[in-house]
């Protein structure tokens, strides 16, 4: 046998298509082409597979090797690529038996001696696995049969990530050896006790800890009320407010109120992390703070193969940016879509790829120069066109996006020194889970996911309420997104408070977090 098929995926976006790497053993001066769109750490691969191989116990042929990957228009990078590449060489060179490679997948990087290194992205693979087996489902003689499954092969250091994706029988290894040895076994009886076990799935987590609390805020009432409200309707926040306020203190507690992630919702993030190849504390809430110097490519996306930006690795959870007006006025406006959109597309030439973006923005700043304005102790000495023009770094259309603006003041020293504890974050999410649960019973989805004809449907008016928003819409100038959001917020204050109907209370408190 000369030829040998070898399933893997590479990974594109979030994605992990199908590869087929085809081996092909032929006649004349030794050489191994690479071919299929390989990037560097792909072509590279052949110096390290031929050392793997050799350092394993095998023989590398001495004959004319030409691997193809396909499909020839998809690029593939990465090292994942190096143990379905060894076993197709070996199969193609009559050292495994091509036959029993249909029913597997491989991904790994290869040490020169053989071992077996992490790779990123295998969650994702495990979950587009899955994918494959639901779209492959078939009705026969009206009962469902699903098409045969494929066992994927990591390295053991990433076993127990796959492992969380439900009817995927995933097999750790630790080197080129040990699965030969499997492959090897499922011909040869003599061999069963080599037979990898498949990896058992990781418990999940009931109940996620923080570690951070609510109740580690002190004072700030108004500011607590509306990160509670934020919680439970999804919506954005601005807090404004003198420096040591607490304004970054509140925005890094916000995950802990939430209402815990699904199991979908935790696979999704934690896959995203995985092919982002950063660390990810299993069914928590993403909370992503970024530097003011952050790019814009950096924030949403991009490169000349585009690579997930802060927005998606914050999405199902929260992204913060402290020192609003310090950020580039024009990485702050290429927000303005995904927080409408909750989703970002990247285009280029040759590719676009599709990322999600369903994040809760909180941002913070203060309200001048020094941070003083306003204060009581008269230490502002910013001119007035100082602080317009601090504060015009802030487009109207981005500030018009943002469901609630917070004044926070400075805290007495009489809220520092009471050491009475406030509610914590258990207590708090109690109500938020509450008031989620019912947005998913009425409208299944959060309120701040609302579309125009939705808020017609769900959120109804009485009179007097028509009239207390007419009045609000002079005197505030509201533009139509702005009033929209008003109702949402009203929607989940009434929510919050247990009332299918929105009351001029309900929507007095949603315009008082309306002042800008």
């Amino acid at each position: 046998m000369s030829f040998a098929q070898v399933y893997t995926r590479s990974v594109v976006g979030l994605h992990a298509p199908e590869v087929i790497i085809e081996v092909h053993l032929s006649q004349g001066l030794p050489a191994l082409t690479i071919v299929g769109l390989p990037e560097a750490a792909v072509r590279e691969s052949k110096d390290r597979v031929r050392s793997a191989i050799l350092n394993s116990g095998f023989q590398f042929p001495n004959r004319r090797l030409t691997i193809n990957l396909a499909p020839a228009d998809l690029p593939k990078d990465g090292a994942r690529l190096d143990l379905p590449i060894a076993i197709g060489i070996l199969a193609a060179s009559d050292q495994l038996d091509p036959e029993v490679l249909a029913g597997f997948e491989f991904i790994g990087e290869l040490a020169l001696n053989g071992e077996l290194r992490q790779v990123s992205g295998s969650l994702a693979v495990a979950r587009a696995m899955k994918a494959k087996v639901l779209a492959a489902q078939i009705l026969k003689d009206n009962e469902q049969v699903m098409s045969p499954t494929r066992q994927l092969i990591v390295p053991t250091i990433n076993g127990a990530e796959a492992s969380r994706v439900e009817g995927i029988t995933v097999l750790a290894a630790t080197n080129l050896k040990a699965v030969c040895n499997h492959l090897q076994s499922l011909t040869d009886s003599s061999l069963l006790d080599e037979r990898l076990t498949a990896v058992e799935p990781s418990p999940t987590q009931q109940h996620i800890g923080y570690q951070v609390d609510l109740a580690d805020v002190k004072g700030q009432h108004h500011a607590r009320r509306a990160l509670e409200i934020a919680a439970a309707g999804g919506h954005s926040l601005l807090f404004t407010g003198p420096p040591g306020s607490g304004k970054t203190l509140m925005a890094s507690r916000l995950p802990t109120i939430l209402p815990d992630l699904s199991a979908e919702d935790a696979l999704e993030v934690a896959s995203t992390y995985s092919v982002a190849d950063s660390d990810y504390d299993y069914g928590t809430r993403p909370f992503r703070q970024v530097h003011h110097t952050i790019s814009a490519v950096a924030l949403v996306g991009g490169g000349s193969r585009p690579k997930p930006g802060e927005i998606t690795l914050a999405n199902k959870g929260v992204l913060f940016l402290d020192e609003l007006p310090e950020f580039d006025r024009t990485v702050l406006e290429v927000l303005r879509q995904p927080l409408e959109a909750k989703q970002i597309t990247i285009s280029r030439a040759n590719s676009q790829m599709t990322f999600p973006a369903n994040f809760q923005l909180v941002a913070a700043m203060n309200p001048c120069p020094c941070g003083y304005d306003g204060d009581g102790s008269g230490r502002c000495r910013c001119r007035p066109e100082q602080i317009k023009r601090y504060q015009d770094k802030l487009s109207g259309p981005l500030l018009d996006r943002i469901d609630l603006h917070i004044t926070v003041p400075a805290l007495p020293i009489a809220d520092l020194q009471n050491t009475q504890a406030g509610e914590t974050s258990e207590q708090v999410r109690v109500r938020v889970s509450a008031a989620h649960n019912r947005q998913l019973i009425r409208q299944q989805k959060v309120n701040n996911e609302l579309n125009p004809s939705e808020i017609d449907k769900y959120i109804q008016l009485g009179a007097g309420e028509q009239q207390l928003l007419q009045l609000a819409q002079q005197r505030l100038n509201l533009s139509a997104r702005g009033y929209h959001r008003v109702l949402r917020v009203a929607r989940t204050i009434a929510d919050l408070a247990d009332s299918a109907d929105i009351t001029s209370a309900h929507v007095s408190e949603a315009l008082s977090y309306r002042s800008k």
